[in-house]
């Protein structure tokens, strides 16, 4: 068949049309850090977690009477062109779990990026999500999206997996419908999450929906009451890695190659929503002992909204004027953050060593041991 000279313009610029679906092999991926190389906050410590980041833009929940470490490991699935992954491991058991209690893996997403899924409309599109999991559980697992509408409600729809061979890397590829009745708010806040449930107790599948590929409101449809229990042995673990989202229903012979993006790239693209920095060098000036004199730093990527800020490490101040003597160590008093943008003030608290003449003396502050953080998730 002829191509027109619609379809003919957008192969040219990489734009391929695909059942009514536009997809861009030149955009940013959907997922962030879904081949799981970036872990800004702990490296590849394995970290008890309750419910806080752990990989870049994972965030992970353990709410049960055990426990669990996060940790980025070298575990991959061979000759898929995978590095690193994210791994789960029980530290402490719950072979019950209460009604309220859960264990989950979750991504969050900005509204604004995702309204080319165009809910709401009679034209809402399907999503493929597929990633590469493995784990010492065998069983049934969910994976659910939840969306906010303009209004504030969410919405849920859950589908179902299973790990069939314990202790081995397996493909999963699931599509789930759009919703054509709900919008997705299109601002900076959170528009989108993602969930992979490991365990689950009875206040989240409660609803009866889940697995039937329909979008609900409330919370009680966001996994299945056959979900496995991840936190019966602390022998078990799950292994994640090589995870998208893909607008658009696919099979596993038809899903689009993993989006590989580099190194840089996808460091940036988490640093909108979480940076750190190690190893700093201050100037400024002061008058006299014991005060206090803001020195400024800045993210190096502009984030979602203005982050918190948190300061950590020694800093030692030396005072040219007074024969180089220093000041006692560990002496920020303050991070105050202004913007987005992440222009932030410092306040060092000088001590006794600083100069006691009148006047204002150079202060050069030595903090290559310190780190920054700035953090603006969702």
């Amino acid at each position: 068949m002829a191509l027109s000279k619609i379809d003919l313009a957008n192969m040219l610029t990489g734009l391929v049309p695909n059942d009514n679906t536009i997809r861009r092999p030149n955009a940013k991926p959907l997922i962030f850090n879904g081949s799981m190389d970036l872990s800004q906050r702990y490296g590849t410590t394995a970290t008890t977690i309750t419910e806080g980041y752990s990989l870049d833009r994972w965030e992970f929940v353990e709410d049960t009477d055990g426990s669990a470490t996060v940790a980025q490991t070298a575990t991959v699935p061979t000759g898929k062109g995978f590095a690193k992954s994210l791994d789960v491991q029980v530290t402490g058991t719950d072979s019950s779990i209460a009604a309220s209690q859960d264990v989950r893996i979750v991504q969050k997403f900005e509204g604004q990026d995702l309204q080319v899924l165009k809910y709401g409309t009679s034209d809402a599109e399907k999503v493929t999500l597929s990633f590469h999991v493995k784990s010492s559980t065998t069983g049934t697992y969910s994976a659910t999206l939840r969306h906010t509408n303009t209004s504030g409600t969410a919405y849920v729809n859950s589908l179902t997996f299973s790990i069939s061979s314990a202790n081995t890397w397996e493909q999963k590829v699931l599509v789930f419908n759009g919703n054509t009745a709900q919008d997705i708010r299109n601002t900076n806040t959170e528009g989108l999450r993602l969930e992979i449930y490991l365990a689950v107790g009875s206040n989240f599948t409660s609803g009866g929906g889940a697995n039937a590929n329909s979008w609900t409101t409330g919370n009680t449809n966001r996994a299945s009451a056959s979900n496995v229990n991840l936190m019966t042995s602390t022998d078990n673990d799950f292994f994640l890695t090589g995870i998208q989202l893909e607008v658009g229903e696919y099979t596993s012979s038809t899903l689009p190659p993993f989006q590989h993006e580099s190194f840089g790239d996808n460091l940036a693209r988490c640093k909108r929503y979480y940076e750190t920095q190690t190893g700093f060098y201050f100037y400024s000036f002061q008058s006299g002992t014991n005060v206090v004199h803001d020195v400024p730093i800045n993210c190096k990527v502009e984030k979602r909204a203005t982050p918190t800020g948190s300061f950590s490490g020694s800093v030692v101040s030396y005072y040219p004027n007074t024969s180089g003597a220093n000041s006692e160590t560990n002496n920020v008093t303050a991070i105050a953050i202004g913007d987005k943008n992440g222009s932030t003030l410092l306040s060092l608290n000088t001590e006794a060593q600083a100069p006691t003449d009148a006047g204002y003396y150079p202060i050069y502050a030595d903090a290559r041991n310190a780190v920054a953080n700035w953090d603006a998730e969702l």
